[in-house]
């Protein structure tokens, strides 16, 4: 018996793949993009998705934008398998994955609810990474040492 497969998001003939996106996780992955839908570009989002490699999975296609690899490397804490495929004429020009950065500039809010970077000052919230596996982030401004979980709340 042949298996045959339905093809659930349209193709997209300019832009960015998000593939392997850790089940459940693609509004995170929105959310630290700063996507919202409201540029007016086609993003589609397919959640909980089969997977031969991780059993589920999320994907997250974004019309006509090319997502830099700063912007990439913030998916690593949020989803840290996940793969980035630039598409140009619908065909992938360029594959990559995420690594995690030496720290998340504006990205991220510490877990200290009475840090300066959770005030009204103007100030902009750094973790540094202080441990790859698992991570672990420490904040700038009061040294709160915290991971994934708690900063994906």
């Amino acid at each position: 018996m042949t298996e045959t497969y339905d093809l659930r998001i349209n193709r997209i003939k300019h832009g960015t793949v998000l593939d392997h996106i850790i089940a459940g996780r693609a509004f995170n992955v929105l959310s630290a993009l700063d996507i919202n839908g409201t540029d007016g570009n086609q993003v589609s989002v397919a959640m909980n998705v089969s997977s031969k490699q991780y059993n589920k999975k999320d994907i997250i296609k974004i019309e006509n934008r090319i997502l830099a690899v700063e912007e990439t490397n913030r998916l690593a804490l949020i989803t840290p398998h996940s793969t980035i495929n630039i598409i140009e004429n619908y065909e992938i020009t360029e594959k990559r994955n995420v690594e995690l950065p030496e720290k998340f500039t504006g990205v991220f809010k510490c877990t200290n609810p009475t840090c300066i970077s959770n005030s009204s000052e103007p100030i902009i919230s750094e973790l540094l990474i202080i441990n790859d596996d698992p991570p672990r982030l420490k904040c700038k401004y009061c040294t709160r040492i915290s991971l994934t979980e708690e900063i994906l709340k």
